[in-house]
């Protein structure tokens, strides 16, 4: 029970009847009471953080303490005591108190039921409004902080999941004697549908791959690293570059409705060094530029719909010299889908920067290429993910990026 000053002040409020006296001093007894038992009542109310705890406290306080015969939030299906079903009894419609949020918004409602259906008296109301108060701060507080755990629990799974994929990126590049390769990617969110990856062959050539899963966020990360599974298998494998794209169509095919809804748009290439032949399928993604030494410059066009898109899909490959001076650059639609305002950095744009990079040093194109894009799109945010492998092709030692 609670701790009331005396039992005629507990009656007084409980039934209205005067104490003997004056009126001011009844008045003055009165509201001390009301006061401290509200002050109790908020104190049991805010001990907890637990949305359950915070509504099972108040609704003893209601029948426990104001002696009634029964209280319900019936929204949230919790009830105390003796109370009736429905929201009727033989006195008529039951009491009710809204709980609403610091903007106003209804949280739930106290439905008071009280003994033999009596009226409540002016203070059991007072007092029940204040409660009602004191519940909708506290409901409040324990919804905000359940929320806060959830987000807490979600942030650490995604913190996570991008430390995962990050550790499937390329962990050490290849060193292969007067080439130079590099790469970045960064995510929009936490983790992203971009992929890279570089995959040394048993005959000394060199695989790359460059891939962009629809969608971004988790979703499109898991079929992504679905992805690298089903290119890794098929990378030992020796297959030329058009077949490859072909099997990998057909396998993310029948993934299933879900893998179908994010196809993925890949560009690949086979290097051999020795020879610097390449030869390249461009799978429904953004066209591959190549840098010749004379500053021509030619695209590795796509030949085919992106993977999973269509059953049965054939892909056509290229194939062409990397000479020595000539520069290589693959990419996801992030770094074309930069703006200023409305304006997009574009392909163009893109091309033009890459095609003045004097540089033979993979990491530095890359570098110059962020920073154009960064002061094109200055302070606004990245609006997907950002991915680039840069290849070049000098007469000095090879340079990698970490």
């Amino acid at each position: 029970m609670l701790e009331w000053d005396a039992t005629g002040v507990m009656q007084a409020m409980a039934t209205g009847i005067g104490l003997p006296g004056s009126g001011e001093t009844i008045d003055l007894q009165q509201q001390v009471a009301r006061l401290q038992a509200l002050l109790e009542t908020s104190r049991q109310v805010h001990a907890t953080i637990r949305e359950d705890e915070v509504l099972d406290r108040v609704l003893r306080i209601v029948v426990r303490e104001l002696e009634m015969a029964g209280a319900a939030f019936p929204d949230l299906d919790r009830r105390y005591g003796a109370f009736p079903e429905g929201q009727q009894s033989a006195a008529g419609a039951l009491p009710i108190f809204l709980l609403e949020d610091r903007d106003g918004r209804r949280l739930t409602e106290l439905v008071v039921a009280t003994p033999h259906g009596r009226e409540l008296t002016l203070y059991e109301e007072d007092f029940l409004e204040g409660l009602a108060l004191q519940a909708a701060v506290a409901l409040e507080n324990a919804r905000n902080h359940e929320r806060n755990l959830q987000w807490a629990r979600l942030q650490q799974d995604l913190d996570a999941a991008r430390n995962i994929q990050r550790s499937l990126l390329p962990q050490e590049l290849p060193h292969i004697p007067g080439y130079s390769v590099a790469f970045r990617s960064d995510t929009c969110y936490e983790v992203g549908g971009d992929y890279i990856d570089i995959v040394a062959l048993p005959d000394g050539g060199l695989l790359l791959a460059v891939a962009d899963v629809a969608g971004k966020g988790l979703a499109s990360a898991i079929m992504a690293t679905n992805f690298r599974a089903a290119f890794r298998a098929m990378a030992i494998q020796g297959l030329p570059m058009d077949d490859l794209a072909t099997q990998m169509n057909q396998h993310h095919w029948t993934e299933g409705e879900e893998a179908r809804r994010r196809y993925v748009t890949a560009i690949f290439m086979r290097l051999q060094p020795d020879t610097g032949e390449v030869e390249a399928v461009n799978a429904g993604h953004n066209p591959g530029f190549l840098i010749q030494p004379d500053g021509k410059s030619c695209q590795l066009e796509s030949s085919g719909t992106p993977l999973g898109m269509l059953p049965g899909m054939v892909y056509t490959s290229q194939r062409c010299s990397f000479t020595p001076g000539s520069r290589i650059l693959f990419y996801t639609d992030g770094l074309t889908e930069v703006f200023q305002g409305d304006e997009e950095f574009g392909s163009e744009r893109l091309l033009d920067a890459f095609s003045r990079c004097p540089s033979q040093n993979a990491d530095d194109i890359l570098g110059a290429l962020w920073t154009a894009l960064a002061e094109f799109g200055g302070d606004g945010p990245q609006s997907d993910d950002m991915t680039a492998l840069a290849l070049c092709r000098g007469m000095g030692k090879m340079e990698s990026a970490e």
